[in-house]
């Protein structure tokens, strides 16, 4: 069996982009966990493994492995750094006795620095700090490592977080020093830190006696062994066949008996005979468990105090399809099958929340790209559904209503800074800080509403060329001021249902940006581009040309369009006002008017 002594528990944390899971890549590889012919040992971002992660190229879900060092086991934790999946980090850090706090040597701390590295320093987390990218041209190490310590200074619990040790690292070739080095392209490794994991991070404060208790904190599920429930042991011990008890949320029992226990090692799990305190395991036959119930022993059930998360900030209607086209091209199109996959979602996302309204769901989350990996989740399941605007989740403090806000870091060169703050002088944004950085690039800081922020992305991408670098996080609430005004322009509709001609698409073209091609099957209220004027516009895009044995010059000429604009989900998201809705199928985006009567639309 383990000691608990050789066992250290470690969460890589930092803000987006800053090489969190490519220096885990390194950890694994380079702690021999791979044979040399296996094909991981050629990969890269290993613990990305859902789809979307690999093609977003972000970290979405916390993850956990194992790499041995000597006689040291290591549970490595890699926690996402968007803001919009914080709730992963929150539910995995408890697992952790330290932490790598990852920050990159060019951009220094970001707003997800400073939220990840508060949770750590509030969980008593010990802290080891690693600059990375040091070899990129535009690195300001001397910078970085004053702003850390205003970081430090203002987020520390306690004066013994002051102090913390920092290394220097390029993540990306698997090297890393104590010292900045000379020479940047001399050979290297991260021994450095691995040892520093063995000697700064403490082993488990666990008691290794008493009755076996263990908090939920993820998920995993095969079709094999079914549910695994995962956490730290917290105490006692545990083996298969043992008798447990899992004490739920609403403070009822469930007797349950242990079948299997594992241990990661890499990227797999290993079974093992028994499990003590302070090491991470997975459990199986225990089929009802929950993200942050306790597991304990049937003699002496003792709950720990549940997890808490944030609350969401947006909310978004998602119910079934009702478009004349519904039906056609989903598996799963009923309101009962939607709202089953949700509830089932609500298991591993501890950052949602899921409300029944009229026809189909209220489904709360920590942003719009928390959102947007939920509804490209379902789409790729084979699921049909329509989605609506999001709205800001407010809430009611000394009978005020209280909207959150937030803080936005925008990064751009100067000959765009005017572009942005006229755009966000529009949104009712306050700057709070502008100054220049590097390589003529001007860093603006904003604190607006969460409202405000909401299609900003695009906006400002296409104002800046796609040169905007921005980062926002929630800082508190304020009393809820006015609505904004629709910042964008009216949309052009079809008139009736069928197949958009080259000829009728012309008209589109002179009156706005076309989103559809020739040939493309439409339906009455459904939005086929987008007004060069504010008010919405219908038009028939389904009118064929008329043909006649008359034959001119002007009227014989090849019809020329422009390329139509396709928007990504998160566009389309972006794009609908309160009267529209987004139509989400696994072959089609739909944009189309909430209310598909031309004469009830009217009216209303």
């Amino acid at each position: 069996m383990q000691d608990p002594t050789k066992i250290r528990n470690i969460a890589i944390i930092a803000h987006v982009d800053h090489g969190k899971t490519t220096l885990v890549d390194g950890l694994l590889k380079q702690s021999q966990t791979f044979r040399d012919n296996q094909a991981e040992m050629a990969q890269e971002l290993i613990m990305d493994s859902g789809d979307q992660e690999r093609e977003r190229g972000i970290t979405i879900t916390a993850k956990t492995t194992a790499v041995t060092h000597g006689d040291y086991r290591i549970n490595i934790i890699d926690t996402p750094g968007h803001a919009d999946f914080s709730g992963e980090v929150e539910r995995t850090l408890n697992m952790a006795d330290g932490c790598l706090l990852i920050v990159d040597a060019q951009e220094g701390p970001m707003p997800q620095t400073k939220f990840v590295l508060q949770k750590a320093l509030a969980g008593n987390l010990k802290p080891i700090v690693v600059i990375n990218k040091i070899d990129k041209p535009g690195s300001r190490v001397s910078d970085v490592e004053e702003e850390l310590a205003d970081l430090f200074l203002e987020l520390a619990v306690h004066e013994d977080q002051l102090h913390y040790p920092i290394y220097y690292a390029i993540g990306r070739a698997g090297k890393a020093w104590n010292k900045m080095p000379e020479d940047p392209e001399a050979d290297g490794d991260l021994s450095v830190l691995f040892d520093a994991i063995i000697n700064d991070v403490p082993s488990p404060q666990v008691e290794l006696e008493g009755p076996f208790q263990m908090l939920v904190t993820a998920l995993r599920w095969d079709s094999y062994k079914g549910k695994y429930a995962i956490g730290r042991v917290n105490r006692g011990s545990v083996k298969p066949g043992d008798s447990i008890v899992l004490c739920k949320k609403d403070g009822t029992q469930a007797k349950a008996t242990i079948d299997h226990v594992y241990i990661s090692q890499g990227l797999a799990s290993a079974e093992t005979p028994a499990a003590i305190a302070g090491d991470i395991v997975q459990l199986t036959g225990i089929g009802d468990a929950q993200i942050g119930e306790t597991i304990a022993d049937a003699t002496n059930p003792e709950a720990l105090p549940i997890l808490e998360v944030e609350a969401p900030t947006l909310k978004i209607y998602l119910g079934p399809n009702t478009s004349p086209v519904k039906g056609l091209e989903g598996d799963f199109t009923t309101s009962r099958q939607i709202g089953d996959r949700l509830k089932k979602e609500l298991e591993t996302n501890v950052g949602l929340e899921l409300e029944q309204s009229d026809v189909g769901f209220l489904v709360s989350g920590r942003g719009e790209l928390h959102l947007s990996v939920l509804i490209e989740t379902l789409r790729r399941e084979g699921f049909e559904f329509e989605v609506g605007r999001p709205q800001v989740v407010t809430k009611l403090e000394d009978g005020k209503v209280m909207e959150p806000v937030e803080e936005l870091i925008v990064e751009v060169p100067a000959e765009f800074v005017g572009a942005v703050q006229m755009e966000l002088g529009t949104r009712k944004a306050t700057l709070k800080e502008q100054f220049a950085t590097s390589k003529g690039v001007t860093k603006l800081v904003y604190e607006l509403p969460t409202k405000s922020i909401l299609g900003l992305r695009n906006v400002l991408m296409t104002n800046t060329k796609g040169a905007a670098v921005m980062n926002s996080l929630m800082v508190g609430y304020q009393p809820q001021g006015s609505a904004l005004q629709q910042l964008r322009n009216g949309a052009l509709i079809s008139f009736e249902q069928g197949s958009t001609t080259a000829y009728s698409l012309q008209k589109v073209e002179e009156r706005g940006i076309a989103f559809l091609g020739p040939g493309e099957k439409v339906y009455a209220g459904q939005i086929i581009g987008l007004n060069n004027r504010s008010e919405d516009m219908e038009i028939n895009v389904c009118k064929g040309k008329q043909l006649t044995n008359m034959r001119t010059s002007s009227s014989d000429g090849v019809v020329q369009l422009m390329p139509p604009t396709v928007f990504s989900l998160e566009q389309c998201i972006d794009f609908i006002e309160d009267d529209e809705l987004l139509e989400v199928t696994p072959k089609s985006l739909r944009l189309r008017k909430r209310e598909l009567d031309p004469n009830k639309r009217k009216r209303k």
